[in-house]
């Protein structure tokens, strides 16, 4: 009862954070997934199809901002790149995925905390390709693709309302094409689907918070808590995994 009530409580902040902010559903959730699913793989998959789910909601809503020509190009090299990264998850023991989950949760904590504002990317395709292949490897292994494809989609979406169009289309194709990827794997199992839609709900009431707070709320903020956040869960993964 208690790791239902977690869970829950996390799928509602993480699809309020990812609301709020375009992303981070993945990197907030799985600071605790690993610890209340059976498995990694089953933590991993958990995350995106929550994580898909939550953008579907946005996506369809901003549909016709999407530009595909700046669209496809990262998302193809993704989806290539995590096919492999996900088929290394199946080889490796759960303790050191959580230890190098702990080593990438702390590492970008830093980044984005003291180095992310000082850093600026052009949106070229060699841009696509790299930041969708990193993108590729971490949300393969952790389920966290967000953050390389943020510096992309910050770089080249101006308005606020196509880059959240742009980021949502890419978390849900992405997400969507590692679940069916995981599916074959054996991951996606009835503990998974049951959790799903039983927090089909808190995305839901999360997402509409979120949208309410994003006029009250420095998303800066919101993001250096989170980050901080990162930190901690960082260093609980490596100590106890």
């Amino acid at each position: 009862m208690l790791e239902t009530t977690i869970l829950l409580i996390f799928c509602m902040g993480a699809s309020f954070i990812q609301r709020v902010t375009g992303f981070g559903f993945g990197i907030f959730i799985m600071t605790v997934l690993p610890f209340l699913m059976p498995s990694y793989g089953e933590a991993t998959t958990l995350s995106g199809v929550l994580a898909g789910t939550a953008s579907l909601f946005v996506m369809i809503k901003h549909w016709k901002l999407i530009v595909w020509k700046r669209q496809l190009p990262i998302l193809i090299t993704f989806i290539i790149v995590s096919f492999f990264a996900i088929q290394f998850v199946t080889y490796v023991e759960d303790s050191y995925l959580k230890k190098i989950l702990g080593i990438t949760l702390i590492t970008l904590s830093i980044y984005f905390l003291f180095f992310s504002e000082k850093i600026s990317i052009k949106p070229t395709l060699t841009t696509q390709i790299s930041m969708g292949g990193l993108s590729g490897i971490m949300g393969g292994l952790f389920a966290m693709q967000g953050p390389p494809a943020v510096l992309y989609f910050i770089a080249s979406e101006r308005e606020k309302e196509q880059y959240m169009a742009m980021t949502q289309t890419y978390f849900f194709f992405g997400n969507l094409f590692m679940t069916i990827v995981r599916a074959r794997h054996g991951f996606l199992t009835t503990t998974v689907f049951h959790n799903w839609i039983l927090c089909t709900i808190c995305i839901v009431i999360g997402g509409y918070i979120g949208s309410w707070v994003f006029k009250l709320i420095s998303p800066t903020l919101l993001q250096k808590i989170v980050y901080i956040y990162m930190a901690i869960c960082g260093l609980y993964a490596l100590i106890f995994s």
